[in-house]
């Protein structure tokens, strides 16, 4: 008996669902976990933002007819979902306009999402080369295995690779993703 092998696409269908997982358990949480809970949400974004920029994205825009139309309005949405974040970091999780806040940012994160699987990812996995989203799938692995030794690493004195404002955990993920890519990042 033999099993697909998981490509990209995959990864990135499966973070959607941990997203959606997460904006629940942020939403119905308190005090501290509720705390823990958002900056894992900010990380797991920050991961799946950079993937889908650095990797997916270029991809799109070359292989699909219509990339070049399919990408700038997912790029923006991000771009708005990463300052929704960093506001919210700023707010801070019991903050009276926190809840009201992540609720219209779920939203948009549920509509992006639901864009990029039509528009994008079962697009690509029709037109794109197998090897090349499955190699793909094996850098995130290489950047999320990266990620553990980072967080062990630091674990007691310095805050983890997923701590801090949400503009410096994207760009600390961004640096990850580039290290793991052997081949270089796309675009």
């Amino acid at each position: 008996m033999t099993t697909a092998q998981q490509d990209v696409i995959d990864t990135l269908l499966g973070q959607h669902q941990q997203v959606k997982m997460l904006f629940a358990q942020v939403e119905s949480a308190d005090g501290a976990h509720r705390q823990e809970l958002f900056t894992e949400l900010v990380g797991t974004l920050a991961l799946h933002e950079n993937i889908e920029q650095l990797l997916v994205h270029p991809l799109a825009e070359q292989e699909l007819p219509d990339g070049d139309q399919v990408v700038p309005p997912r790029l923006a949405e991000e771009a708005d979902a990463k300052q929704a974040l960093a506001e919210l970091y700023e707010l801070g999780v019991d903050h009276p306009e926190f809840d009201a806040k992540l609720a219209a940012l779920r939203d948009a994160v549920s509509a992006h999402a639901e864009a990029e699987e039509e528009l994008e990812f079962l697009r690509l996995r029709e037109v794109s080369d197998p090897a090349e989203l499955s190699r793909m799938a094996v850098v995130v692995a290489r950047a999320q295995a990266l990620l553990a030794e980072h967080a062990q690493a630091g674990s007691g004195q310095q805050p983890g690779p997923l701590a801090g404002p949400p503009d410096q955990v994207f760009d600390r993920l961004r640096d990850v993703l580039g290290k793991a890519d052997g081949n270089g990042v796309r675009g």
